[in-house]
């Protein structure tokens, strides 16, 4: 059979044309455009018998190889292979006979679909694209590139899966798929590349302009909810974007650097495009260098925390915030938003966490008794099953009182198996310790978080202290969120406190707690026994001359 794909063209679900291979428009001509009805292309599709064969596919049958007559009772001059894609239906137009039979040839089309098309979607495959691909490449000629890919992937796509079931995963998929080929226009095509992963190659056109363009396409598609069930999805796109032959000369090459842009379109922030350069790959080398590194830096005692002060208006020291740091022995200190995203990655944030909660603790005890010890944990640590065993392995062993320990949580810890993450927070509370929400405010804020389990504690994100003196809107997020926390029983502390005028304002307003460095910065060991001792007087002569100014 020859290259039946060459002729494939799309129809929505008022059967108007979405999109076409420029083969078809050679054999029909005008007629052939976005839009066209489906039996201005094929009028045979306006007599019943078709008509009823094409409406059986379009409502969820199977596919079907459908033969059109020719003129005068002339045998069929060509058949149609008809199947359900994204939001409407395919066809893919056979010309040549091969001598089967009618099934014969139903059962050949039926197969050569399913080898090349996914079934979920209607989008070609990953075999059909790596072929693509280096096809394409092959074809390059000329010194500037022609061939753009293009791989995208679903910015937030596990969050539905876990809390609205794979059903509207799978929607989610069919959605996404027709959003890209609706994106589409002559010269480009999609596939679907793997899980949420899909891609799109770019062939004949001036780059890099029209890739820029066509990503920027694809992003503002994704801006829109998706309605699942009833129900406003909000799922965005990361996109990579490589060259052939700038980026590579062959499928795994050019696969690789988009891969590389795409990981960076995601540590930029999501919901964006990146275009692949040589310094992209230098940060992937050094990012794995660090994910090698890290492995051994706790037996090697590169790993250590600082103590940020929690102070209680007006003057009184209630505790600190234990806060985890690498040293590195050539590169130097490295942030925790750089380190620990790789350690959960890499599935050592149980092996951390269990130190750093030990670790905590221990240090907590060379405190008054009245002192309590926060630490984070991370989503990671909840997906292990055994959290809940090692606090309580730990607060025996190393004897603390578990109300001496607050354990913080950002809102991401509940949207990942959130009832088996509820139940673990609720067992936690049981023991005795506290559990704060963090970075209150930042993510998705659901108030039934707060009906759900009751929180000991709020922690207001710096993000809203940073402009609270000048920012209007700022101060009524803050009252409100201090109001709310308030009228449930639940105490609040605002982060990022920097200076006198924030800490004056969140003392008018009957804030339980602030943090930052304007009333103390992270300390080591021996220096937080120091400020306990020492440099009490300087932390309460700050917040009365706060309290002067109300």
């Amino acid at each position: 059979m020859s290259n039946t794909a060459d002729l494939v063209s799309f129809y929505d679900r008022d059967f108007r044309l979405t999109h076409y291979a420029t083969t078809l428009k050679g054999l029909y001509g005008g007629v052939v455009a976005p839009g066209a009805a489906i039996w201005e292309i094929y009028p045979a599709f306006l007599l019943a018998r078709y008509r009823d064969e094409f409406l059986r596919v379009y409502q969820g049958g199977s596919p079907a190889s459908i033969d059109l007559p020719g003129s005068s009772g002339e045998p069929p001059r060509f058949s149609l292979f008809v199947f359900s894609a994204a939001n409407g239906v395919g066809i893919i137009e056979s010309r040549e006979h091969s001598g089967r039979s009618a099934a014969e040839e139903q059962e050949h089309m039926i197969l050569l679909h399913q080898a090349t098309h996914d079934v979920l979607t209607g989008l070609e495959n990953r075999r059909r694209f790596g072929e693509h691909l280096q096809q394409a490449l092959a074809a390059i000629g000329g010194p500037k590139p022609k061939t753009a890919l293009l791989q995208i992937d679903l910015d937030d796509f596990k969050a539905v899966n876990d809390t609205l079931g794979h059903g509207a995963g799978d929607s989610l998929l069919q959605l996404a798929a027709g959003r890209i080929r609706d994106a589409l226009q002559e010269g480009e095509s999609a596939y679907r590349y793997a899980g949420d992963e899909f891609a799109v190659i770019q062939l004949g056109k001036e780059q890099p302009a029209e890739a820029e363009r066509l990503a920027g396409s694809l992003v503002d598609a994704f801006t829109q909810p998706f309605v699942i069930n009833g129900i406003p999805v909000f799922v965005g796109s990361s996109i990579g974007i490589a060259f052939g032959p700038e980026h590579g000369t062959d499928g795994e090459q050019l696969m690789k650097a988009a891969d590389i842009a795409l990981y960076a379109a995601k540590t930029d922030g999501r919901g964006c495009a990146r275009t692949f350069n040589r310094s992209m790959l230098l940060l992937l080398e050094q990012r794995e260098n660090l994910r090698r590194n890290l492995r051994t830096a706790l037996e090697r005692g590169e790993l250590y925390l600082e103590y940020q002060p929690l102070i209680r208006p007006p003057s009184s020291v209630i505790g600190f915030e234990a806060l985890l740091r690498w040293r590195h022995p050539e590169v130097g200190v490295i942030p925790p938003s750089v380190f620990i995203p790789i350690a959960e990655a890499d599935g050592l944030m149980d092996e951390i966490g269990r130190w750093v909660l030990e670790q905590a603790c221990r240090q907590a005890l060379t405190w008054p008794s009245s002192l309590t010890v926060a630490v984070n944990l991370s989503p990671a640590q909840f997906l292990s099953g055994a959290l809940t065993d090692t606090v309580a392995q730990i607060i025996d062993e190393v004897g603390i009182r578990a109300d001496r320990l607050e354990l913080e949580i950002t809102e991401t810890v509940l949207l990942e198996k959130t009832i088996d993450n509820i139940d673990t927070l609720n067992t936690l509370n049981v023991l005795g310790i506290r559990i704060s929400l963090d970075d209150f405010g930042t993510y998705y804020s659901s108030l039934s978080y707060l009906k759900n389990f009751p929180f000991d504690t709020l922690k207001i994100d710096k993000y809203f202290i940073a402009d609270l003196e000048t920012d209007l809107k700022g101060q009524a997020i803050v009252r409100s969120i201090i109001n709310l926390a308030h009228g449930l029983g639940i105490s609040v502390t605002a982060e990022g406190v920097e200076t006198s005028a924030q800490a004056r304002w969140l003392i008018k307003e009957r804030c339980d707690c602030l943090q930052g460095n304007f009333l103390g910065l992270p300390l080591g060991a021996e220096a937080t026994r120091d400020f306990i001792r020492r440099s009490l007087p300087k932390v309460v002569r700050a917040m009365e001359g706060s309290n002067r100014a109300l």
